[in-house]
């Protein structure tokens, strides 16, 4: 047969082809970059609401009546709000390579399949409330809303970074059952501290420009009210500490949220006694994020994993059963 004869793969079946089998290299930086881009994309969006750039973009999802971009004339908020906007193309690309690249791995690491499939869909989601907050000229609660789904896409992140660098989950627990309520009720804590410090800064001076509608709830409680699950999350983390110190226990997770929890108590009584600057607001808001991602790191350890290779010879010794 001669080389004339020989029929060279399309396009499409060399795409498949050069897509990953296994969680090499070019998988653990894209879940890397996901968590990345989901962390950046809370400080851009906290610097749209900082600056008072919620409307900075009037319509959506073109920037303006004649153009997706910001122009000129819409001065520095255009170019705050625009930036944001663009970063959730760049969040969407990442999000669609990270899909990609786990698609040859379905059977054998379903896990990594849906992270990255619900990661997907989360970008409609995101487009649609973030069309409405700019549609119901920036409800504090769709804000709000915006903001927490944000938050639950940087654990989704996190989750995927952790099976792709340690396998699937195990069967078998790492940690006492004691252990593992106390940190389950940390997790609960932690997220009721997220959801306190969204309705405070919907009530403050940070919710957007002075024409920008607050949830009408008074500021100056509603800092003393974030505090308090604030400071039951750094009692609940302590206790953790102490306990992996004392009985050998896994400590890199757990010290982690605890340094996290240290800088953002400071940064937090730092911006109640200076006036709320916005840069210390702003760094606050990613430190929730990070908070949220040492929270997760640490449920996800309470359970032992399988390795990538111990799960493809689990799913090969299920298909020669079936054989």
């Amino acid at each position: 047969m001669s080389n004339a004869q020989v029929t060279r793969p399309g396009p499409v079946t060399r795409l498949w082809r050069w897509l990953p089998t296994t969680t090499d290299r070019r998988v653990r930086f894209i879940a890397w970059a996901s968590l990345v881009c989901q962390v950046l994309l809370i400080g851009t969006g906290g610097a749209v609401r900082l600056t008072g750039s919620g409307l900075g973009c009037p319509t959506w999802p073109r920037c303006t009546a004649d153009s997706f971009v910001s122009t000129p004339e819409m001065g520095i908020h255009g170019v705050i709000e625009f930036g944001n906007r663009l970063l959730t193309f760049v969040l969407t690309a990442v999000v669609v390579l990270a899909f990609l690249f786990v698609l040859r791995m379905r059977k054998q690491r379903r896990e990594l399949f849906w992270l990255t499939f619900a990661q997907g869909m989360s970008i409609p989601l995101q487009a649609v409330l973030g069309g409405i907050t700019v549609l119901t000229g920036l409800n504090p609660y769709i804000v709000g809303a915006h903001f927490l789904v944000s938050i639950a896409l940087v654990a989704l992140s996190t989750v995927l970074v952790w099976r792709v660098l340690r396998g699937p989950r195990g069967h078998h627990a790492a940690t006492p059952p004691a252990y593992a309520r106390l940190v389950h009720v940390l997790s609960g804590i932690v997220l009721l501290t997220v959801v306190v410090g969204v309705l405070t800064t919907g009530s403050g001076p940070h919710a957007g420009d002075a024409a920008t509608p607050r949830n009408g709830l008074d500021p100056a409680v509603m800092d003393h009210v974030h505090s308090w699950p604030a400071y039951a999350t750094l009692a609940l983390t302590l206790a953790v500490v102490v306990w992996t110190l004392r009985t050998g226990l896994p400590r890199r997770f757990p010290l982690a949220l605890l340094g996290v929890e240290l800088v953002q108590i400071a940064v937090g009584i730092a911006q109640a006694r200076t006036g709320l600057p916005p840069l210390l607001v702003g760094s606050h808001m990613v430190l929730a994020a990070l908070l949220v991602a040492a929270t997760t790191a640490l449920v996800l350890s309470l359970r032992e994993d399988q390795s990538p290779s111990e799960a493809q010879l689990t799913v090969d010794s299920a298909e020669s059963v079936r054989v």
